[in-house]
């Protein structure tokens, strides 16, 4: 893998989710969601206590999302897509779920 981790949170579920710090620096990049980098927090909780919803059209693909109150703009909630993989080491398959973007959204 190779990649540092920043973080690792399960979800409701039981499924141990990562977020590298590759990933982390690409989501709040200037011309990508800088406004979740104060919110990483809540990054986490919507992970742990969000709603989950699998992709029509790839099933390793979940949204997770999570309302907030007192985020920026006219925001409500903290989105996360999560991809579900797996890998293996050692002749070995383990699960391998990591965050891929995250960003700030407006549900009504």
């Amino acid at each position: 893998m190779g990649a540092k981790i920043r973080w690792i949170v399960n979800d409701r579920y039981g499924n141990s989710i990562y977020l590298t710090q590759e990933r982390w620096e690409h989501i709040i990049d200037a011309i990508n969601h800088p406004e979740i980098a104060r919110h990483e927090e809540e990054l986490k909780q919507t992970i742990r206590h969000g709603n989950r919803q699998q992709d029509s059209l790839n099933p390793q693909k979940y949204r997770y999302s999570k309302t907030f109150s007192g985020l920026p703009k006219d925001n409500t909630h903290i989105v996360s897509i999560v991809l579900f993989r797996v890998k293996i080491e050692t002749g070995e398959i383990s699960p391998n779920n990591y965050i891929v973007t995250a960003y700030l959204k407006e549900i009504g």
